[in-house]
């Protein structure tokens, strides 16, 4: 009778338990996850439109490449200076700072269309990025509990991809509201340009919550400082184990990601409304994939879900590339976002967690250059690639890389331990 009973019971428990961890969320971690929702939209309609808006204004693919590239670059090379910026003047105010560049960059590349503003405002978003993304760990960390942490990791990446899903559908019929609205064409230099207007404006709305964050009284101690060489000098081979394997999957990912849009208006054949729909349901299905990370992380272990996950990618990720289909190249689109992202934040839980107090601004900025590095230089090689060959070669360059990085968190995490730093907090 107690078995017949435990079933329900447990599934309900184990939504429940997710609840749980939600309502654990600390004020701080709360509205930062506000700034988290309407970035994530703003962010949506962006990185929809731009590489469209890029096109429009008579740049080819080479051009978008780099002004991709250039963005990442700058991301990559700021890292380190950012780690320190936000040491000295704390998480809230670099968390402030990084959503006041970025709704800058916007804006200012929707008012001035010339392509030496758009180098200049990829710099200042690259600069943003970087700034955001050295902060975002340590601040988390800082802000929850080891029972809710790696819930919170996965919420805000959660988060940021279900509104992203909101921000690709407004984004492919944007154009085509503006448009009308100035009776122009929907693909016309004006329509995207005053789409990214739009953005721009609710990026600024997206500061509001975070001036709200209370700076927390944290133990000398717990503090995180930036001495990156000393670190780095004490932890040699752990670090390698954590940044390699993250910089050959970005290395992959430079080379497709910032151009599916194109791919499927190029390879496809598909118009703007359908690519928005098409990003949409993709970043729900990140989404949804990031929200399921936690409960089966508890289940499988933290490096298990990586490993398994992004294995598991590899084969939808071919059929990406190469299916002739649309409908088969949508599906094992929606299908590889979800396996191949909904890691990440579990990923980085992990790696904090393996890291004293002290190491984590460093590793945080370590690693955010370890990413940057493959979106700094992938998309210029991609960019050329296309203009030469098509989508072929840069699919085969990424499926290769993946593969090798797959085996390198196999082989360091999962078949060799790395060992904590500290000793970690006993798990109930």
């Amino acid at each position: 009778m107690n078995s017949q009973t435990s079933k329900p019971g447990k599934s309900f428990g184990i939504f429940g338990e997710y609840t749980s961890h939600i309502r654990a969320f600390k004020p701080n971690a709360r509205l930062y996850l506000v700034n988290v929702i309407i970035t994530g939209a703003v962010m949506g309609v962006f990185r929809l439109i731009f590489n469209f808006y890029a096109l429009s204004l008579g740049f080819d693919e080479s051009v978008l490449g780099n002004l991709i590239t250039t963005s990442s670059f700058v991301a990559l090379i700021a890292a380190l200076p950012m780690g320190y910026l936000a040491d000295t003047i704390g998480r809230k105010n670099a968390l402030v700072l990084s959503s006041a560049l970025l709704a800058f960059a916007i804006l200012a590349m929707a008012l001035w269309q010339t392509e030496t503003s758009l180098y200049a405002m990829n710099i200042v978003s690259g600069l943003a990025q970087s700034l955001g993304g050295v902060t975002m760990s340590p601040f988390l960390m800082e802000n929850s509990d080891e029972k809710e942490r790696t819930y919170l990791f996965s919420f805000g990446q959660g988060l940021t991809m279900t509104m992203a899903s909101i921000g690709n559908w407004i984004g492919g019929y944007l154009p085509t509201w503006m448009g009308q609205a100035q009776n122009v064409s929907a693909t016309s230099s004006h329509a995207y340009g005053n789409s990214i207007l739009v953005a721009g404006v609710f990026a600024i709305i997206a500061i509001i919550p975070l001036m709200s964050i209370k700076t927390p009284s944290i133990a000398r101690g717990q503090r995180a400082v930036f001495a990156p060489f000393e670190f780095a000098s004490k932890h040699p081979g752990m670090l390698v184990k954590f940044i390699l394997p993250m910089l050959l999957t970005s290395l992959g990912a430079g080379l497709i990601m910032p151009f599916m849009n194109v791919f499927f208006r190029v390879v496809h054949h598909q118009p703007d409304p359908v690519i928005g729909g098409l990003f949409a349901w993709g970043s729900l299905a990140m989404g949804i994939g990031l929200l399921a990370a936690p409960p089966l992380a508890e289940r499988t272990g933290k490096i298990q879900l990586v490993v398994i996950s992004q294995a598991l990618s590899i084969p939808f990720l071919i059929l990406l590339g190469f299916s002739p289909i649309f409908w088969v190249g949508a599906a094992t689109y929606y299908i590889r976002l979800a396996l191949m992202n909904m890691s990440s934040p579990v990923y980085q839980a992990f790696v904090m967690e393996h890291v004293e107090p002290s190491g984590r601004a460093t590793v945080a900025s370590l690693t955010s250059m370890a990413w940057n590095f493959g979106w700094a230089f992938s998309p210029t090689i991609s960019g050329w690639l296309q203009v030469k060959y098509g989508f072929g070669p840069p699919f085969i360059g990424t499926i290769i890389l993946y593969t090798i990085s797959v085996f390198m968190y196999w082989t360091f995490f999962w078949r060799g331990k790395v060992a904590p730093a500290q000793a970690p907090v006993a798990a109930d």
